[in-house]
Parts: structure tokens; sequence; C-alpha cells
């Protein structure tokens, strides 16, 4: 009779949404001309933060956009390779300013006909809010959800297969990069300090070498 004490058993994490998180060195000194930058070009337009295809904030010609340009295709290409790609890719960054005031949010949302979208945070305001009222607020938060329609359904106790949502609060010179395809959403800034963050999407140009 066989030993059912030595298992065979083989386990795999399939279907897995990588995410990478990375706070850049050089971000503080960086920040403070970026918050410049920003500030005027949000005074000039009235909706730069809504309006994500009127212009490509990588474009601006400045030694500290050149910086985070840099840093951004420098962790696309370790997201990569950590996935496993092991071959040339060729990609074209989007990228767009967000100043959110006091009440300001992002609803619900993905990031449609791109391969990756990111996030890096120039200015968050500190603290606690001087809001009262529910319990359950998460100011300045950015929440990820499971991309699997009702995986939940089945939720077991300390199984991280089945948590909905995941959560960061985010700091100044914090890069987050993600599948485009994930929903997430930005709960309320309840500071009286602006949050300013540049958001950006990673656009493949198309190869056959994609192609699975």
């Amino acid at each position: 009779m066989a030993d059912s004490s030595k298992s065979t058993a083989q386990f795999s994490q399939l279907w897995p949404t990588t995410f990478l998180r990375d706070h850049l060195p050089g971000a503080e000194n960086a920040n403070i001309l970026l918050v410049k930058i920003i500030e005027e070009l949000d005074a000039n337009s009235r909706d730069m933060t809504t309006d994500y295809l009127g212009g490509n904030f990588f474009a601006v010609d400045h030694p500290a956009v050149h910086w985070l340009r840099d840093c951004v295709n420098r962790c696309v290409v370790q997201y990569a390779r950590n996935a496993g790609i092991d071959y040339e890719m060729d990609w074209h960054l989007q990228a767009w300013p967000n100043v959110n005031r006091f009440g300001d949010y992002h609803n619900l949302h993905n990031h449609p006909h791109s391969w990756l979208s990111g996030t890096y945070y120039v200015q968050v305001p500190a603290g606690e809010p001087k809001v009262e009222g529910r319990s359950d607020l998460n100011p300045g938060a950015i929440s990820f959800f499971d991309p699997r329609p009702q995986a939940n359904m089945l939720a077991v106790k300390d199984d991280g297969q089945v948590e909905a949502e995941h959560r960061i609060v985010p700091e100044p010179g914090m890069l987050l990069i993600w599948p485009a395809f994930l929903h997430h959403l930005v709960h309320p800034n309840l500071f009286e300090e602006k949050r300013i963050s540049i958001s950006f999407n990673v656009v493949l140009n198309w190869r056959d070498e994609y192609v699975p």
C-alpha cells in the first residue's frame, strides 16, 4: 500500500494579476519640479484631469519629466521580465496629470486599448482629514478589484485568492503599475491640500510576436 504521507500534489497560481509597486529614488527633488509644471498646466487647462487624451504629459520637455518617463519605462521592462516575457517589446506611453482638490474622486473604471496602466504620486496629503461622519471613509486611497466576477462568493478566512479589494494609501514618490483591464477607483480627497498624481497607459505598438 502506498505511503499517503508522501504527497505528490502540485500547486499552480493560475491567472495571477501582477502588480508592481515601487518608490522611485530621487523622487523628493523631482516632485518639487513636477508640482510646479503640473500646477502651471492646470491653471491654463480647465479639463486637464479629465481630458486624458488631450495631450501627452511625457512629451513635456523638462528634466523632471524626462526622469519620470525613463523610470516608468524601466519599470515596464521589469514588469515584462517578471511576467516571463523574454522577447523584445515595443510600446509608447500616454500620460496625463491629475489634480484632485477637496471632494474630488475617480469612479470605478479601467483603461481600454492599453496593455498596462499606472500612476505616479507627486503630492499626497498626510494626516487625518477634518471631516466628521462615516467611519469607513478612505481619503486619498486607491482601490483595485478582483477581475473575476463573483470570485468572492466562496470566500473563506485568510484565503488571499478571494479578497475582492486591494487598497493602497499612496505616498509621494510611489509608482504603481497594473494590467489595464483591472478595475479601480480613487477615493475622495478629504483634505484641503491638493492630491497631485500622474497617470499613464502603456500602449503596445503591435508586432506579430505578441500573438500567443
